[in-house]
């Protein structure tokens, strides 16, 4: 009797050891990933699956280039962009508990120079409120001007207080990638370090991150790199690497599903890594402090009812559990790390077509069966929204190009739009005429230009030369016959309102 008794035990303990998996992830996972990369259009995935301190899945899928055979793994680096904001909140927090500084210190105190919109919010602005998200600007206000720019971090800094705000400071949550720079800049002016040097220091090195990287510089110059492909205006087309470092600690870390498995059990293990502690929990509990809610109303499609934000990472409850996570989106890559510290889960998902949502639709679907979520298609339930989206799209460019090709006459001259314009964020820009074209010449990405091709009631069609910026029908302004102002447009994953700029000269 004893010994049946021992045995059951040995073998119940043997099953909890091992920790079974949902049928999901171990009968259909795989499957799951190869359709929907196939549907979505996605070149390259990599993913890790973190469970109970082990790391119960790891693989990539797919190609790096398109076009060659050199196939995805799990050391195979992507830019994972705003996944760098943890990283520096983490930071940030770490020297709040050391008491080299307080978050709720002036920004002022370390930066005497910095200004927001209006005096107010300039004056009570604290290093806290650069890390979540409320200081009353639009979602991604600002980044036509600062996105893959020839501006320094100060002058990023300088032009923040040309953000007119249409929201309240500390009420209205706007996604702002500029506060997190600036607190990078505080880091610096606290140690003595970078940011860069700071976070792989007290975080990559400690942990064992030896494939992650601090920026974007060089990244086509490392090996096993995926490429960045979009087909958000066209077919899927290679796009060149940003150059985002002048944003870093809100974006420019370069990683590996690998390392980040190792991230994810620093955080579900309360700040260990082997064994060893890191950082204190109490440092990570921070970083877990809703700031500013994101949303508070139960989600139609998700099992959530509140959304929030704390000091580089989103929370939410998700069927009774406590989720945190974050995405990050740079061109021709969207990325996901994610984990749920009662269930002892953490996913992460690296993906390099920047024009789906898969890689957010497979983070849903293996919390759905971890978390005991009726199972429900999240890619095709995805897909569908996606399907009218571009199918709009499409629509709307054919007849941008229709009414191109009639060839309308201006209403002006074109060597009448040739001239230096000025927008009071992002500064200057130029009109030129090059073999009988109108472009677009911009004083701070000098990488990037855009054709103009007139329409006809006072729009043109702008077309960027990088494919990941897009085309809009743009409008001009004449007063008395002469040009007034011209609007120049982005895509969304850039910024989603345009610019005016008013001709000089």
């Amino acid at each position: 009797m004893k010994l049946k008794l021992l045995t059951a035990c040995i073998v119940l303990f043997a099953l909890n050891s091992t920790s079974q998996q949902p049928a999901f992830i171990t009968d259909s996972l795989e499957r799951y990933i190869e359709r929907g990369m196939k549907e979505w259009n996605i070149p390259g995935l990599s993913i890790a699956i973190v469970k109970d301190g082990k790391t119960i899945f790891m693989k990539g899928f797919g190609i790096k280039e398109v076009g060659k055979p050199e196939k995805v793994d799990e050391n195979t680096l992507f830019i994972i962009a705003s996944n760098s904001k943890l990283f520096t909140g983490t930071s940030l927090s770490n020297l709040d508990y050391e008491k080299k500084l307080s978050l709720d210190d002036k920004v002022t105190k370390y930066i005497p120079w910095f200004r927001l919109y209006d005096s107010t919010s300039t004056a009570l602005a604290t290093v806290r409120d650069m890390l979540c998200h409320r200081l009353g600007t639009k979602t991604f206000q600002g980044d036509f001007t600062f996105w893959n720019s020839n501006l320094s971090k100060d002058s990023i800094i300088y032009k923040m207080r040309f953000l007119k705000p249409s929201g309240e400071f500390r009420q209205d949550y706007g996604y702002c990638n500029s506060g997190f720079l600036v607190a990078g800049e505080i880091l610096q002016k606290v140690t003595g370090i970078t940011w860069e040097q700071y976070v792989s220091n007290t975080i990559l090195q400690p942990i064992g991150m030896t494939n992650t990287y601090m920026n974007t510089a060089g990244m086509g110059n490392r090996s096993n790199v995926a490429f960045p492909y979009s087909n958000a205006f066209g077919k899927l087309s290679k796009l060149p690497y940003d150059e985002i470092d002048n944003l870093g600690p809100a974006t420019s870390m370069v990683s590996c599903v690998s390392d980040l498995s190792k991230w994810l059990k620093f955080q579900l293990d309360s700040g260990k890594a082997d064994g060893k502690q890191i950082l204190p929990w109490q440092v990570l509990q921070r970083t877990r402090d809703g700031n500013i809610l994101t949303g508070s109303r139960k989600s139609p499609y998700y099992p959530t009812h509140f959304r929030a934000y704390g000091l580089g990472e989103y929370m939410t409850d998700y069927n009774g559990r406590q989720v945190y996570w974050h995405t990050g989106g740079a061109f021709g890559f969207v990325t996901n790390v994610c984990f749920v510290p009662e269930e002892k889960l953490g996913i992460t998902i690296l993906t390099n077509n920047d024009n789906q949502n898969f890689f957010e639709a497979l983070r849903y679907q293996i919390l759905d069966a971890y978390l005991g979520v009726k199972y429900t298609d999240r890619s095709a339930f995805m897909q569908q929204f996606q399907a009218q989206d571009n199918a709009l799209n499409e629509s709307l460019w054919k007849k941008w190009d229709d009414r191109v090709s009639k060839k309308s006459a201006l209403p002006v001259p074109a060597d009448a739009f040739v001239g230096t314009y000025f927008n009071h964020v992002y500064g200057n820009m130029q009109i030129v005429k090059e073999n009988n074209q109108l472009k677009v010449l911009l004083s701070h990405h000098p990488n990037i230009t855009g054709k103009l091709e007139y329409i006809d009631n006072k729009n043109f069609l702008l077309t960027w030369s990088h494919p990941g910026y897009g085309k809009f029908a743009v409008p001009f302004e004449l007063d008395n016959g002469k040009v007034k102002a011209i609007e120049i447009k982005a895509a969304d994953f850039v910024e989603y309102d345009g610019y005016v700029f008013l001709k000089k000269n």
